[in-house]
């Protein structure tokens, strides 16, 4: 059975800083800063500036308390600043395609280079586990992955309107785009949130601890990209049950491969949503 050591990150071993402490109380004024700049503020954006009050105030109290860890929330701060700086609502566009690929892919490649060539540490990783076949239980989970996907997944969309938030698809050329924009910005979801959030959270927190403050600031970025509505009630226990993966099973290739394989009903209930009759796979919508 799967089974996850809550004591020890997927490469380095935490310091195990305590849930109720200074700490814990930047990274929770850092995760109230995503809720603001990527949630409430994508509904209100007349309050989306006050966002980075909780985050300058975290930047604050942690470069007072702890140097060491005031690094590597530095480090996260920076990037949803950044990220923030333009719209991740879903937009397929080229020019938000390119816009989006040079940001989004600027918070992936410059965390790495920064940990690994400034500061000398090996944190961020983005483990291949070569040579170790995927189990039964992994093959099983991916099948499963699917059902849950096919079930729910256009329930939530179509019955809510959510689907809307997503371009009309008018066009074969604006159908590849989703396409590939879901795919990608599925895989930058593991590199970002997993590889870099959560592993530089959980070189200091405890695993649970760290999965919850990671997963704050993964389903607001979510929010913004169109899963409104009770996407939450879908969005949080899949971001939980990606940490709990990649850490157990030490391969960025499976988690990503779990995280396609949902997106891939995400686009294909996206599509049946615009144009039922030509693609009518699900049922029960």
């Amino acid at each position: 059975m799967w089974s996850v050591d809550t004591d020890r990150a997927v490469t380095i071993e935490s310091s195990q800083l305590k849930p109720l402490s200074w700490e814990a109380v930047a990274a929770a004024l850092l995760a109230v800063s995503a809720v603001v700049l990527f949630g409430v503020g994508s509904t209100f954006p007349q309050v989306r500036a006050f966002g980075y009050v909780p985050m300058l105030v975290a930047l604050i109290i942690v470069w007072s308390v702890n140097r060491s860890f005031a690094r590597d929330l530095s480090i996260i701060a920076a990037c949803l600043a950044l990220i923030s700086a333009i719209s991740v609502e879903a937009d397929i566009s080229w020019s938000n395609i390119a816009r989006m690929g040079v940001v989004l892919s600027a918070v992936v490649i410059g965390p790495w280079l920064v940990t690994r060539y400034v500061f000398e540490d090996k944190t961020i990783q983005f483990p291949l586990r070569r040579g170790r076949p995927w189990s039964r239980l992994e093959w099983a989970w991916l099948v499963f992955v699917v059902v849950v996907a096919w079930a729910v997944l256009p329930q939530y969309f179509m019955r809510t309107g959510v689907y809307l938030n997503w371009p009309p698809l008018t066009n074969w050329s604006e159908i590849i785009r989703l396409f590939f924009g879901v795919n990608a910005v599925g895989i930058w979801d593991e590199l970002f949130f997993i590889c870099t959030v959560f592993a530089l959270l959980r070189k200091h927190f405890s695993f649970w601890t760290a999965n919850a403050f990671t997963t704050i600031i993964f389903v607001s970025f979510l929010w913004e990209l169109g899963y409104r509505s009770i996407g939450p009630l879908l969005t949080i226990p899949f971001a939980l049950v990606q940490a709990f993966i990649f850490t157990r099973t030490k391969s960025l290739p499976y988690t990503v491969t779990v995280h396609l394989l949902f997106d891939a009903l995400v686009f294909l209930t996206i599509v049946h949503a615009h144009h039922p009759d030509a693609l009518p796979i699900f049922i029960g919508v």
